[in-house]
């Protein structure tokens, strides 16, 4: 009955009283942060939402805390055409490029009998460190933490998480490059 009042029937996201008034008291959003007009914030009130200062999410993405708090840090770039769906912590000065999906939410499969439409989800935490840097059209699935400094290639699908200071490519990402402390540099991985 309660969730029917916030969402409507056959719909996936918030109604518009929802929007306009319970949202904006709930939701945190740091100064000078940008919502660009075209993004779909398919956020409700049961679950966290926060934007930091200076971030800014581009048109055509959709951000979903449905399942899972959706935690943006400051002076971070959602790129044009992004899925986000929680739950989900991204940290300060990270880069996302174009067209990426990260997603906490899976949906069940194991009863054949039902649909996996209908089957129950899992959900897993995904953590994304500071001054993170994600490649266009890569997708980063539920559980996965990407440490700080990381770099993700364009095109990548990561399933593993990837430790601080370290570039990653693939499907499956796999670690290439990590940075030497001792050196300075970018040494490739065997």
């Amino acid at each position: 009955m309660a969730l029917s009042m916030l969402i409507p029937k056959n719909d996936h996201k918030p109604r518009l009283w929802v929007r306009i008034f319970l949202n904006p008291f709930k939701h945190k959003r740091g100064k000078k942060s940008i919502v660009r007009w075209k993004t779909r914030m398919d956020v409700f009130p049961f679950n966290n939402f926060q934007l930091g200062a200076k971030s800014i999410i581009e048109d055509f993405s959709t951000i979903n805390n449905g399942v899972g708090d959706v935690i943006i840090g400051s002076n971070t770039i959602i790129g044009l055409g992004n899925v986000i769906i929680g739950p989900v912590s991204i940290g300060n000065n990270v880069m996302f490029a174009q067209n990426i999906v990260v997603s906490g939410l899976n949906h069940g499969y194991e009863d054949v009998n039902i649909p996996p439409a209908f089957q129950k989800v899992n959900v897993k935490q995904i953590t994304i460190a500071d001054d993170v840097w994600i490649g266009a059209n890569s997708v980063i699935t539920a559980g996965v933490t990407i440490g700080k400094h990381s770099v993700i290639g364009g095109g990548s699908v990561v399933t593993k998480d990837v430790p601080p200071y370290c570039i990653a490519v693939g499907n499956p990402a796999k670690i290439v490059k990590k940075y030497n402390a001792e050196t300075l540099t970018w040494d490739k991985v065997l």
